[in-house]
């Protein structure tokens, strides 16, 4: 018996979905749901099949926000170590700068800088990013019914990590608790 238990939690988890039922989704439930959408695969660490199956979704679908689908396409690419192929779906995921108030793009450059291994670059965006002024009116708000304060500016910490863990994988820089830096609420 406990072999059984032991050999059942070694063994890899299955990287099978549904791909009618994720493609029927829609967006939000596809590409926000933490436990549904590509989430559910890349919970079960099946970056292919998730990255995969949003670029199917991406490509099949008119999308209210594009560039999310590129962003979240291209994390998991860089998990993989799909570098090249992070980096273009990285850029394709800028916003237009009459609408990026965040620092969105300034995140993204940071992201590419780390996967091409620029550190002047990186350490550029960060330091831009950071003094970036937080928009009028930005404060804590409520999001699915729950109370929130967005830290600003947003992602910092991502390229805080990038930079503390600069010469590590994407994988282990990107969220881990080794490369992760102290939260700013």
């Amino acid at each position: 018996m406990f072999l059984a238990l032991l050999l059942s939690a070694a063994a890899p988890q299955s990287c099978g979905y549904d791909r009618a039922v994720l493609m029927a989704l829609d967006e939000d439930a596809f590409d926000q749901d933490p436990k549904g959408g590509w989430r559910s695969l890349s919970d079960r660490k099946c970056y292919a099949e998730a990255a995969d199956i949003v670029r199917a979704y991406r490509e099949a679908r008119r999308r209210k926000r594009p560039s999310i689908l590129f962003w979240h396409e291209g994390q998991l690419r860089a998990l993989l170590g799909q570098t090249d192929a992070a980096v273009a779906l990285f850029d394709a995921a800028r916003e237009p700068l009459a609408t990026d108030g965040v620092g969105w793009n300034i995140y993204v450059d940071g992201s590419i800088a780390f996967l091409k291994h620029d550190r002047a670059g990186l350490q550029k965006a960060r330091d831009t990013l950071a003094k970036l002024p937080r928009p009028k009116g930005l404060g804590p708000g409520r999001f699915k019914a729950k109370q929130i304060t967005i830290p600003w500016p947003p992602n910092l910490d991502v390229l805080d990590g990038f930079l503390k863990c600069f010469t590590r994988s994407y994988a282990e820089a990107y969220g881990s608790e080794r490369c992760s830096v102290p939260d700013r609420r």
